[in-house]
């Protein structure tokens, strides 16, 4: 009997509308912190990197900061973050019905973003009971997206092979580490006049597509062995 796939869901942007939330606060805190930095420079360039890259970019131009001013300004943007995300933040259009609809296949919630940030995401949104603690980050595992490692490592502690992956993510660096780990990869593309999805990947424009995207690639990927 063939296995069901693997749904490998990134947080940011993907289950959760949270990216102009974490835009507005980088924006403000970075920029206190003397690295400026805009919302929109976020948007355009950094969404789903990790907060040190985007750091260690700003430095390089404005300059660096010593290490208890970096853990401050981290600090002060996760506390900012979390408070925000416990008020404002919804799923993304579409994607509770969708999780619904793909309620038999093992999935699990895999992000560059620190645990406790996971978890509130699920909690704020109402979608935590999909996966449980099935929770991956970059921060535990200690391997960040673009790296296909992070992707790698979940799908063996879902007792998955990369083959019977999908991976379902909106960032550029989400869809890079999907296609390295050699799996399917839905791009969840809600910005199609400023972004291309990249060769191999399945772009969809909306949550709601996710189900019958996912039924095609169950009956294309072969069996497990």
């Amino acid at each position: 009997m063939t296995s069901p796939l693997c749904l490998l869901f990134d947080s940011d942007g993907t289950l959760v509308d949270s990216e102009i939330l974490l835009a507005d606060v980088m924006a403000e805190t970075l920029t206190r912190h003397g690295l400026p930095f805009t919302a929109r420079q976020y948007m355009d360039e950094y969404r789903g990197v990790r907060f040190l890259a985007i750091v260690q970019a700003l430095e390089a131009r404005h300059g660096a900061l010593d290490e208890d001013q970096r853990q401050s300004a981290e600090d002060e943007m996760r506390r900012r973050m979390e408070a925000r995300m416990r008020e404002e933040l919804e799923a993304i259009d579409g994607m509770p019905a969708a999780l619904e609809a793909l309620a038999a296949y093992p999935r699990a919630v895999v992000s560059n973003g620190p645990e406790r940030k996971i978890r509130c995401a699920m909690e704020s949104t109402g979608l935590g009971h999909h996966f449980g603690d099935r929770l991956f980050s970059a921060y535990t595992l200690g391997v960040w997206k673009p790296d296909p490692a992070l992707y790698l490592k979940a799908a063996e502690a879902m007792g998955h092979p990369p083959e019977r992956c999908v991976v379902i993510d909106d960032a550029a660096v989400g869809v890079a580490a999907g296609l390295d780990a050699g799996m399917q990869v839905v791009h969840l593309n809600r910005f199609p006049e400023e972004e291309t999805t990249p060769e191999g990947a399945i772009a969809i424009g909306h949550a709601s597509e996710l189900p019958a995207v996912i039924a095609e690639l169950a009956t294309e990927v072969a069996p497990a062995s």
